[in-house]
């Protein structure tokens, strides 16, 4: 038995220990990978959804993750199968690209029953309200992760630096709903995964949603990395709009964040990000492949129009970014 996981048993209730649970994690990138790598260390009935050369690279050498947090790790999930062939699962992390959601909730059908968690930890700000309109049964806990992580073209996945930290919960929650989150910390707290059950979840998910409105946009709009951003004081002051932009939809939008949170943010812009730190939006965009360029500027842009909110530096952006879009 992992020492881990024996030392972690009571925190699920009423006796029902880790490793009978079926979880499943669907999306082995840089983030679906880095949990069930973690997940894998004491969760026998784990299973991950992968296929192609994915699958058959888990299949053949475990998944491998190189973390910087939490070391080298190897693990051999009980099944990796299409998300299709899940089964019906108890818990269910969804680690996709946001365009991806709604095709993936097709393919969940069979994997979820009324008694399932399902856990979206992706991008933007509307993913587990997306999710509960798309599947209409389980129970979905909200969550949003801190992690620069990614695959490898060997399918391994890379955990760099010092820091893995995801937040979860639900908003106005009800009793039953609190028991859920309180299955979903044990698990975490059972694989060692950094988080905390955040009281005000729609806080949580904002702050990083309008910090990803300026990173993932500016980055990939001018394809600068933060150095280049912050030393070019026009490139910067459009930055600190981005932030006040998606800021403004927010407390339109009833979000509790309030001024010190853009000053966290701005903060973090000009003094703490790595001069060489780029964004997912960036790259993907850079790489010409499909870019979740509608979930960081497309959403904002959206809300800030139907709210009355002029956002001039978000709709100049968004329009040039649709037109890299199109050129792929």
């Amino acid at each position: 038995m992992n020492i881990e996981a024996e030392k972690n048993r009571d925190h699920m209730s009423e006796g029902e220990q880790i490793w009978e649970k079926r979880i499943a994690v669907v999306g082995i990138g840089g983030v679906g990978g880095y949990l069930a790598g973690m997940l894998g260390r004491v969760c026998p009935h784990l299973t991950v959804a992968a296929r192609g050369a994915r699958r058959e690279a888990v299949l053949k050498d475990g998944l491998i993750l190189h973390s910087d947090h939490n070391g080298e790790i190897k693990v051999h999930p009980e099944r990796v199968v299409p998300t299709k062939e899940l089964g019906e699962q108890d818990y269910i992390f969804i680690c996709v690209k946001n365009y991806s959601l709604e095709e993936v909730c097709g393919e969940l059908s069979g994997a979820v029953t009324d008694d399932t968690v399902l856990i979206p930890v992706m991008n933007g700000a509307d993913p587990g309200e997306r999710l509960r309109k798309l599947m209409g049964k389980g129970t979905v806990v909200d969550s949003l992760i801190y992690i620069v992580a990614f695959a490898n073209e060997d399918h391994s996945i890379t955990q760099q630096g010092d820091f893995a930290d995801l937040r979860i919960g639900i908003k106005d929650a009800d009793e039953d709903e609190k028991k859920k989150v309180k299955e979903v910390s044990a698990i975490l707290s059972a694989a060692g995964i950094d988080y905390q059950a955040a009281e005000d979840i729609e806080q949580e998910i904002w702050k990083k949603y309008i910090l990803n409105c300026a990173y993932n946009v500016a980055s990939a709009y001018y394809d600068n990395n933060i150095g280049q951003l912050r030393s070019d004081p026009v490139k910067a002051k459009e930055y600190e709009e981005l932030v006040r932009e998606a800021y403004a939809v927010a407390r339109a939008k009833g979000v509790n964040v309030g001024q010190k949170d853009v000053d966290a943010i701005l903060y973090r812009f000009y003094h703490e990000l790595a001069e060489d730190a780029t964004s997912s939006l960036q790259r993907d965009i850079r790489d010409k492949k499909r870019a979740e360029t509608d979930t960081f500027s497309g959403y904002i842009v959206r809300e800030g129009r139907r709210l009355g909110i002029s956002m001039p530096v978000s709709e100049k952006m968004y329009e040039g970014l649709m037109k890299y879009e199109q050129k792929r």
